[in-house]
């Protein structure tokens, strides 16, 4: 087991050529907005037809949050999807421990597949509502703390500079 190395993105996670991308799916695993959205377009509809059997065969009541499953990667550059369901934030309830075992189910994932590279968003931080600067500070401290056997970056992949600026604040550098 090994430590991770960190690196930050300014960018579009479905142009990274890793080996697994992370989605911040919905329970349903069936597309959506933000981040599941464009991931569902650019890779095309094996994505689509591989989540329909995990609902058919494994999820019938949906993906659960905090928890993570792999597909093919369809089209993207990537390997293969890491789909996780990330929590709403609900203020004051403390729905952290959910969030950190999205990135940690993730890395688990990976770690099964065999991936040396991962590109994560940030989960939870679009229309879920997590605020920036929490969820990076949960998504960056529970990568550093999680060691892997296979995963040797995770490369966090901001769409605009408010989120890597929150990230960037976090990482140190």
């Amino acid at each position: 087991m090994s430590a991770i190395d960190i690196v930050l993105v300014r960018g579009d996670i479905t142009e990274q050529d890793v080996d697994a991308v992370v989605n911040a799916a919905n329970s349903a695993l069936l597309g959506g907005g933000g981040v599941d959205g464009a991931i569902h377009r650019r890779g095309g509809p094996a994505i689509l037809a591989a989540c329909r059997e995990l609902r058919a065969t494994r999820y019938p009541d949906g993906l659960p949050t905090g928890q993570a499953v792999a597909t093919t990667a369809g089209r993207l550059p990537a390997r293969w999807v890491i789909h996780t369901v990330g929590p709403v934030y609900a203020g004051r309830q403390d729905r952290s421990a959910l969030l950190a075992s999205c990135y940690r189910e993730s890395l688990r994932v990976a770690d099964e597949l065999g991936a040396a590279t991962v590109a994560f968003p940030a989960v939870s931080a679009g229309v879920y509502g997590w605020p920036i600067d929490d969820a990076a500070r949960i998504a960056i401290g529970t990568v550093r703390e999680t060691a892997s056997s296979s995963v040797r970056e995770a490369r966090f992949v901001l769409f605009d500079d408010i989120a890597f600026d929150a990230f960037h604040r976090v990482h140190g550098g």
